[in-house]
């Protein structure tokens, strides 16, 4: 024990003369540099975006030439010519690393990068261990190709079904988003590769992004909109965090030291560097003041403007020095610091085999009527643009350059089935003659427009009907930046989608053959108007490169479905506590834009406050389509053997999964915490832990611990600015979905307060939040 006791005494010893020795360094470096070296360290070389790209050339003495070391990256950071700092690079990558696929100097190349699943549809696995292989498979791929730093993962969360972005995000429970992202950054990072965890905070909505002023109370800022970035924070120690552009409570992300500084770094003990997202803010200074080192992609003014304030004296040169420490700190752990020869040769064949487990991990099985599994002599007949056409991903920085993507009719066909022919050519010619029709895209950030579902004559269906065993339908959705979503003929189907849906199940039921809808969509829509007509619903995603592929494993039984929602399905629209407020009021309605990206000032007021997704579905008994959490199988679980065990502030949950049905298949667990009552009003119940189990074999059982302490029990009570636990009951939940209990047991707890903060980020207006009473 001694020994023990002595190594460990060792081993700290040793890390903390590292890090000393490796910040004496740092400081000694920064002592050296002139103002104009720091002032150039502190901001990036420009934009370097397809189709809107822009270069900022630093002075020639100081940071050398400015070049695109990967060509299609985001950005890169200057490199010191005193030091002989190289380039950082910096690249888009929530779905996959988004560089050019190929370079004038290099025409016998190619530099393909894997389209994983999107959040949105990654979330839906609830497998930390998942997510940390993803992770592993984006490091390696984004080192290969020479990039530093992924701008990624994103976890804001889902408040509405609009929100543009959703594509990209995780969940509307920031337990869930929190812990995937951390599964995802400890991945990344271990291949040494610096994850960005994005966009900090309250980016919600698309809609004027650069210039919405978000207004929210501390409360649902703490318990909702922050919590899952402290989860990630404190559990991965990502190695760069990215501002986000709004204001929040009048203030910039960006420029808002409440946020970045006494927040982020003083209450989290964050240790990396916090960018802006590209163009973010409007302050320089303020910026370097709040704790925004550094400034991407950079521009000619913001520089001019933090080396005049620090002439002047408007901007002490201290705060420079400590965010320049900051950033180096992180570079130097980056294989261009490192000098790491980079291959251009990433293994993308082992990285297809994760993006095809993931994905068919993620999909989510919403119906079943003993249509699913499906035999492969069955004929299929496959309607639908999205069969041919899948969609791999959303539009904008979450978009990939990769090397193929396989559509669920290929899909289908690669595991053999069999499908109509004539129905796959009916379908491929009409979709090349109007895809035709459409305008190329002036640049990425542009919406991709889908061609609009084929109109199907009745009695050619009828014929179909006749000639073949089973349909398939898929539906199909995109979004992506700068605008949000719409209600028309985007989160509702439209009367044709309807019709065709309504007619190929008339058909086909009526001949006791079976009609299966599958949603290629990246955020949630209305299902309750045509639902009926289905026999199986299954829930793609936006799954990658491997969609086809997986899908046509769930489909014949190769796979069992094991994805549950990480989001809600609302049954309308309007029943969203958001609803009347996304995504906020244009200030001044006689405004234009002078840059349709930039949009024109505006404000959302978060009057929903806590109430977001299930928990208000929950607080005020709201009927959904589908609940958070929920997931069907090909097969049975029993849940058993409950046990909660309290060792002082710890709480040790554990409960049995066994398999009762006939096919193999994963679970995933879910536990809630119902709270005591109190003075301040909570939800009905909040997800605390979650876990996946293994493939179970039929018969087969496994034992599922959680592990919580009373700490992260508790709620903020902003009146006293703290984190504070009530006194009474708290039921511990085992469940299958927030809907469905299967065990559950009560402790008491005494009443406390867990922590107490400054006063931070208040709102500057009264918000009249909702509220039970």
């Amino acid at each position: 024990m001694k020994n023990l006791v002595l190594i460990l005494f060792m081993a700290i010893a040793i890390q903390i003369k590292a890090q000393t020795d490796s910040d004496k360094k740092i400081n000694q470096i920064i002592d050296q540099l002139s103002l104009k070296e720091k002032v150039y360290l502190v901001i990036g070389t420009g934009m370097n975006f397809s189709g809107i790209s822009k270069k900022e050339n630093g002075p020639q003495e100081i940071v050398g030439p400015t070049v695109d070391i990967v060509p299609g990256a985001a950005g890169s950071s200057y490199t010191i010519i005193k030091f002989d700092f190289p380039a950082v690079v910096f690249a888009d990558g929530p779905a996959g690393i988004r560089i050019d696929p190929k370079r004038d100097n290099q025409t016998d190349q190619t530099f393909y990068a894997t389209a994983f699943p999107t959040a949105s549809s990654l979330a839906s696995s609830w497998d930390i261990s998942l997510m940390n292989e993803v992770g592993h498979a984006f490091g390696k791929e984004a080192n290969a190709y020479g990039i530093d730093f992924l701008l990624g993962p994103a976890l804001n969360i889902h408040r509405n079904p609009l929100g543009g972005r959703n594509f990209e995000y995780y969940s509307e429970d920031p337990v869930l988003a929190g812990k995937l992202t951390a599964g995802f950054v400890v991945g990344i990072q271990a291949e040494g590769i610096g994850a960005t965890v994005k966009h900090f905070v309250a980016n919600n909505s698309e809609t004027n992004r650069l210039q919405l002023n978000t207004v929210l109370s501390e409360r649902a800022l703490r318990e909702i909109y922050l919590k899952g970035f402290q989860i990630a924070i404190e559990n991965s120690q990502p190695w760069s965090v990215m501002s986000s552009y709004n204001k929040i409570n009048g203030v910039y992300a960006s420029e808002n030291e409440d946020l970045l500084t006494k927040i982020l770094r003083n209450e989290w003990g964050f240790k990396g560097f916090v960018m802006t997202d590209w163009g973010g803010g409007n302050d320089p200074v303020a910026q370097m003041r709040a704790g925004n080192d550094l400034l991407m992609p950079g521009r000619k003014d913001q520089a001019q403007a933090i080396f005049e304030a620090v002439k002047s004296g408007n901007l002490d040169e201290h705060i420079l020095d400590r965010n320049i420490k900051y950033i180096l700190k992180q570079y130097y752990k980056s294989i261009s610091f490192n000098k790491e020869p980079r291959s251009e040769s990433p293994d993308l064949e082992a990285n297809k085999i994760v993006a095809k487990k993931a994905a068919t991990e993620s999909m989510v099985l919403l119906k079943n009527n003993k249509a699913l599994p499906i035999n492969k002599d069955t004929k299929i007949a496959l309607f639908g643009n999205a069969s041919y056409e899948t969609i791999a991903g959303g539009t904008g920085s979450g978009d990939v350059n990769k090397a193929y993507m396989v559509s669920i009719k290929e899909g289908l066909s690669n595991s053999e089935f069999k499908l109509d022919a004539d129905l796959i050519s009916d379908y491929e010619n009409f979709i090349i003659e109007e895809k035709a029709k459409i305008p190329p895209k002036k640049n990425f950030l542009e919406k991709d427009v889908l061609v609009a579902e084929k109109s199907l004559d009745i009695e050619f269906i009828k014929i179909l009907a006749k000639n073949n065993d089973a349909a398939i339908f898929t539906l199909g959705r995109t979004s992506g930046e700068v605008q949000d979503r719409e209600i028309e003929g985007d989160y509702k189907l439209t009367q044709d989608e309807i019709k065709t849906i309504r007619y190929i199940s008339e058909e086909f039921r009526s001949q006791n053959k079976k009609f299966i809808v599958l949603l290629n969509i990246g955020g949630v829509i209305e299902t309750s108007s045509w639902e009926q007509y289905s026999d199986a619903i299954l829930l793609t995603w936006l799954s990658g490169q491997e969609t086809g592929n997986a899908i046509a494993d769930l489909i014949s039984g190769k796979a069992t479905p094991s994805g549950k929602l990480a989001v809600t399905f609302p049954i309308n629209i309007s029943d969203v506590a958001s609803y009347k407020n996304f995504p906020g009021k244009v200030i001044n309605p006689e405004t234009k834009p002078t840059n349709p990206f930039r949009g024109v000032p505006a404000e959302e007021i978060y009057e929903e406050g806590i109430y977001v997704g299930y928990r208000f579905f929950d607080a005020f008994h709201v009927d959904v389509s589908y609940p958070f959490g929920f997931g069907l199988s090909y097969t049975n679980f029993e849940y058993s053997d409950l046990n909660v065990l309290q060792e002082g502030d710890d709480i040790t949950i554990s409960c049995a999964v066994k398999n009762t049905g006939n096919f193999v298949g994963k679970e995933v667990v879910q536990l809630y915490v119902k709270s005591a009552l109190g003075a301040i009003e909570k939800p009905e119940k909040e997800l605390k832990g979650f876990a996946k189990t293994k493939e179970l074999k039929t018969g087969e059982s496994q034992k599922i611990v959680f592990k919580t302490n009373i700490n992260d029990l508790g709620y903020y009570d902003t009146a006293s600015h703290s984190w504070k636990l009530d006194a009474g009951t708290y039921e511990f939940i085992i469940a299958s979905d927030s809907k469905t209990f299967k065990l559950s047991k009560e402790i008491l707890f005494e009443e406390r307060i867990i922590e107490t903060t400054e006063t931070l980020l208040s709102p500057k207006v009264q918000i009249n939040e909702l509220s039970k009473k």
